[in-house]
């Protein structure tokens, strides 16, 4: 029998406090109130306390009304009849289709056990050669996107939305601009996406409680369709706000604060959902991209920081590119060698010059005299960023190391870029 409280203790932003007894972290409960019926979730015990934040928000909320707990934490609704489907933070359907109750699951359970999972070693084609070339983005990786505000992070997630080699895309957007939101839902309809697609959508004018919750309901939805032997790739944007949501909540609480105001669990808190990424064997995969922008584009920051620590490489978002100096996918090797055999060799070859294509802009700036093979760089490296860094180039992986070649054809000679005789009689330019 679900128990009725009726004696709110306290009403502090959006957290009430009531006193009850057999209650559980996370578990929903219901509170009514004149305006209607909210849910809310327990996000801290103390002895007999229990606060809760309400996801409507406590504007309207007053000490003498009901609380009902659930005895069950968040649930969503999974399966089929997702696809195609825009919801809100707490799966409620933001296109006014019907309300989903079929399959329920908890959100927010444990990763899975390591023991279970296949080493990673699939790649994931994306038709962006920054990434495809350079940092190729493997099955079951987890990788953020580091950026600073006003970069297209949002572009470059709907273009992989609407490109990557996956069966079903999963969008979780957090605190997102609601030019933003209609963003995604037009570039993945116009694509002819959106039917492989759910977007779970917190906008900046939604409740607090609703951010935290749009990964746990994206990563619980995509682990149900890998164990239905699904490739599922989930887009997270962004995790600032999502530790942001975290840090106003612990100011809330009235907890220590640790490093900037961030709660001391901050590092747990992104592990857990990061952690989600897995190839089951013998049933599908997660793959989990997260936008993450950095303040003042300062790496050192909280949130950059602690991400850093759990994922395996970032792309580096700068100037509107991907930079092949910021960015690193450290499961590349285990997929590049596998493609062609010029791919690895293509990937060393063009950075090696870019870097010195670098140096010699440097030069340049001082004032230095250009020599001949300073030339040669200025003309490799105008060449590199417009068909290969650009993010409008939009081309197979095939093609890129083709056009790579075709750089490298045009601007040296054989015997200077260093490449071995046998890959230079495969693969350079005839002509």
């Amino acid at each position: 029998m679900q128990k009725v409280y009726t004696n709110i203790l306290q009403i502090a932003g959006d957290v009430i406090t009531v006193e009850a007894e057999g209650v559980g972290n996370q578990e929903i409960a219901q509170v009514n109130t004149r305006q209607g019926v909210s849910l809310a979730q327990v996000i801290r015990l103390e002895n007999k306390k229990v606060y809760l934040q309400v996801f409507a928000g406590s504007r309207g909320v007053s000490t003498g009304d009901k609380v009902r707990f659930l005895n069950h934490p968040m649930r969503v609704a999974t399966g089929e009849n997702l696809l195609g489907r825009i919801f809100n933070g707490s799966g409620i359907p933001l296109d006014n289709g019907p309300q989903l109750k079929d399959n329920i699951v908890d959100i927010g359970g444990p990763p899975v056990n390591p023991v279970k999972r296949i080493i990673p070693n699939k790649m994931i084609r994306t038709g962006i050669p920054m990434i495809d070339v350079f940092n190729s983005l493997v099955v079951s990786q987890k990788l953020p996107i580091f950026s600073i505000a006003g970069e297209p992070y949002n572009e470059l997630l709907g273009r992989i939305a609407t490109q990557a080699e996956v069966d079903i895309i999963i969008l979780g957007g957090m605190g997102l601009k609601y030019d933003d939101y209609l963003y995604f839902r037009d570039t993945l309809e116009s694509a002819g996406a959106l039917s492989r697609s759910i977007m779970f959508i917190h906008t900046a004018s939604d409740p607090t409680v609703e951010c935290l919750l749009v990964a746990d309901i994206s990563l619980a939805v995509a682990e149900n369709f890998a164990l239905e032997g699904k490739r599922v790739l989930v887009l997270l944007t962004d995790m600032t706000n999502f530790c942001d949501s975290l840090k106003e909540i612990a100011i809330t609480m009235e907890q220590i604060p640790s490093n900037r105001g961030y709660p001391g669990d901050l590092y747990s808190q992104l592990a857990s959902r990061y952690e989600k990424a897995v190839d089951f064997e013998g049933a599908g995969s997660i793959t989990v991209l997260a936008a993450t922008t950095m303040p003042g584009d300062d790496v050192t920051h909280p949130v950059p920081d602690n991400t850093g620590y759990i994922t395996e490489g970032q792309f580096y978002l700068k100037n509107g590119v991907i930079e092949p100096f910021g960015s690193l996918s450290r499961l590349r090797q285990q997929v590049n060698g596998k493609t062609r055999d010029d791919h690895r060799t293509i990937m060393d070859t063009m950075v090696q010059f870019f870097a010195s294509y670098r140096e010699t802009k440097e030069k340049q700036a001082m004032g230095f005299q250009m020599s001949a093979w300073d030339n040669k760089l200025l003309k490799y490296g105008k060449l590199f960023e417009e068909k290969m860094m650009s993010l409008k180039v939009n081309i197979p992986l095939e093609k890129a190391l083709d056009s790579g070649w075709d750089i490298l054809h045009e601007c040296f000679l054989p015997e200077e870029t260093g490449i071995k005789k046998s890959m230079i009689d495969k693969y350079w330019p005839k002509g």
